[in-house]
């Protein structure tokens, strides 16, 4: 079908389900929801058969809906209407969702339901986890039910779906007052429940060393860190690591990842709680945790071995707030990696976050360094040459296998550090987007000149990074981008049992030396320094060049400017006709 998928952001949802229904023979066009206007002449252009619409602010016009289907993807269970539906459901601890496919009409989210799909909603689970993994999976199952029950011409589903017995419940949109922590009276499940209900946006306002602020990632504290931190009162600050800060609450203790500064104006940048609050967070004491330590002691990385004695599997685990790597991360992990090469281990295993595995280079963090009077550029500069440490540290691990396991999806600078690695490891249903460009015509480094040619050949390594387009990791794995593809239940234990065979076989020894053998061919005609140093100078470009559309891209995109424009790549009907 001719399909046009209108979106107010090519967010995760919207992209798996361009993929999906590209890979089921469906030609999709994308525009974003800027304007009545530009819906209509969207819809004019393209002329689909049907308009799917998995993330909208606002209402699609009735100049549209009144003259082609208009099904509207709603996060929660047929009925539960409202634009805090999932809010609603987290805070107050529900533990079934879902996902429903509605026809848009002139009630607001009160149309006929072409079908739905239930989820659970997992415990201690954030509201953007929730998001992109489950309501995501359920989102693209239901749209599939509801292309089954599709006729053209028909105006309702044929036949229509079963329905739950709960229908008619109105969800209000959920304010800063419903959200309200009361550090007097609210128990840490509580803190926790609305801290996640409100994780990715809005957060939770609140106020740190008596200023206000949003609060964003949070997680429980263990006995064992409310042992060694100092007293305080319920929601003051009295510790930190990494980039948190650990509050008490009256029965424990939460450790706050992120938080977004208020001023009288708006809030500002999402940002590491202990580099938002730098000045304040200094004469707080640190509590640093090592790399191998109990499951139920939070920090960014967690170290874990397993196997036998002459087939050892090592984890490395690295859990970077929405796939985000600041310098300071990136130095972190590199320094783990080196760390890491003292332990007899034939595998490693490089297990990213559950819902991202990396994004790249933290464009919030970099942004942060206008606001302290510095140069964004040098803060670009520091943060690619970072990453670039993490990048070099894996390619040259060469005494053992080494594998990138992506539970979640990855994009930009992420997907290319994945790939210094041997083996790359998705989940089915992770979306890839391999290029750089739509970051105000990046280059890129992370020696993607050197590992993606040798993956894909160089043809057709342009032309991913010209096409800009996300790739499932079914699709990744027939290109080449990635090598194995897991069931998207119970990922870790599928990984570390491939891990513990790829340990074990008989050829392992025969494995790495062939490893060792081509990395010493390809350092011998050309040196991974020469790749970094053509990649850095181009990106030198990017940041110190006449060229401003790096920095002009990244500040609309971590102050959530609004799109005044569809990138043509994905707005194909807007392509002038072939003559």
């Amino acid at each position: 079908m001719r399909i046009l998928l209108l979106s107010h952001l090519f967010n995760g949802l919207t992209q798996r389900l361009f993929v999906e229904l590209r890979a089921a023979g469906h030609v999709v066009a994308v525009e974003y929801d800027i304007a009545d206007s530009v819906t209509e002449e969207a819809v004019a252009l393209w002329r689909p058969e049907l308009v799917i619409a998995p993330f909208l602010k606002r209402r699609i016009p009735e100049s549209v809906w009144s003259r082609v289907l208009c099904l509207v993807v709603h996060p929660g269970p047929p009925g539960d209407r409202g634009p805090s539906a999932l809010d609603w459901a987290l805070q107050r601890g529900e533990r079934d969702g879902g996902v429903t496919v509605l026809q848009a009409t002139a009630e607001f989210d009160a149309g006929p339901v072409w079908a739905w799909r239930p989820i659970v909603l997992r415990a201690g689970a954030t509201k953007a986890d929730i998001y992109r993994r489950d309501v995501t999976q359920a989102a693209v199952a239901a749209v599939f039910d509801a292309l089954a029950r599709f006729r053209p011409g028909l105006a309702a589903p044929q036949p229509a779906p079963q329905l739950p017995p709960r229908l008619g419940v109105w969800q209000p949109l959920m304010r800063q007052t419903d959200r309200a922590i009361d550090w007097l009276q609210d128990d840490s499940a509580t803190v926790l429940r609305k801290l996640r209900a409100a994780d990715g946006f809005p957060g939770v306002a609140d106020a740190l060393f008596g200023l206000p602020c949003r609060l964003f990632d949070a997680h429980a504290a263990c006995t064992d860190d409310l042992a060694h931190a100092p007293a305080g009162a319920p929601g003051a600050p009295i510790a930190r690591r990494g980039p948190a800060l650990l509050l008490r609450t009256l029965d424990g203790g939460v450790w706050i990842g992120h938080v977004r500064r208020a001023t009288a104006e708006a809030d500002t940048l999402k940002l590491a709680a202990t580099r938002a609050f730098a000045a304040e967070a200094t004469g707080l004491p640190e509590l640093p945790v090592p790399l191998e330590r109990p499951a139920g002691q939070w920090d960014e990385l967690r170290y874990r071995e397993f196997g036998p004695v002459g087939a050892r599997v090592g984890v490395l685990s690295f859990e970077f707030y929405n796939g985000a790597m600041s310098t300071r991360q990136c130095l972190r992990l590199a320094a783990a990696l080196d760390e890491l090469r003292a332990r007899d281990t034939r595998v490693l295993v490089l297990d990213g976050g559950a819902e991202c595995f990396s994004n790249g280079i933290h464009l919030h963090d970099i942004e942060a360094a206008t606001l302290d009077g510095a140069s964004a550029a040098d803060a670009s500069m520091r943060n690619i040459e970072a990453i670039d440490e993490v990048a070099h540290e894996i390619l040259t691990l060469t005494d053992r296998l080494t594998v990138a396991l992506l539970r979640g999806n990855a994009g930009a600078g992420g997907c290319f550090l994945a790939l210094a690695a041997d083996e790359v490891w998705a989940c089915e249903g992770v979306v890839l987007n391999p290029h750089y460009k739509n970051m105000g015509n990046l280059h890129g480094s992370e020696y993607w000149t050197y590992t993606l040619p040798r993956r894909v050949g160089a043809a057709r390594a342009a032309e991913l990074m010209q096409a800009r387009l996300p790739l499932l990791a079914a699709q990744a794995c027939q290109l080449g981008l990635v090598d194995l593809v897991l069931g998207a239940d119970a990922p870790q234990q599928a990984a570390d049992a491939e891990a513990a065979a790829r340990a074990a076989a008989h050829n392992v020894e025969e494995r790495i030396a062939a490893k060792q053998a081509r990395r010493a061919e390809d350092e011998a005609r050309k040196p991974l320094a020469a790749y970094r140093t053509e990649e850095l100078q181009r990106m030198h470009r990017n940041f110190y060049g006449f060229d401003p559309s790096y920095h002009v891209a990244r500040h609309h995109f971590v102050y959530r400017k609004p799109q005044a424009w569809t990138p043509r790549h994905l707005a194909v009907h807007r392509e002038a006709p072939r003559r």
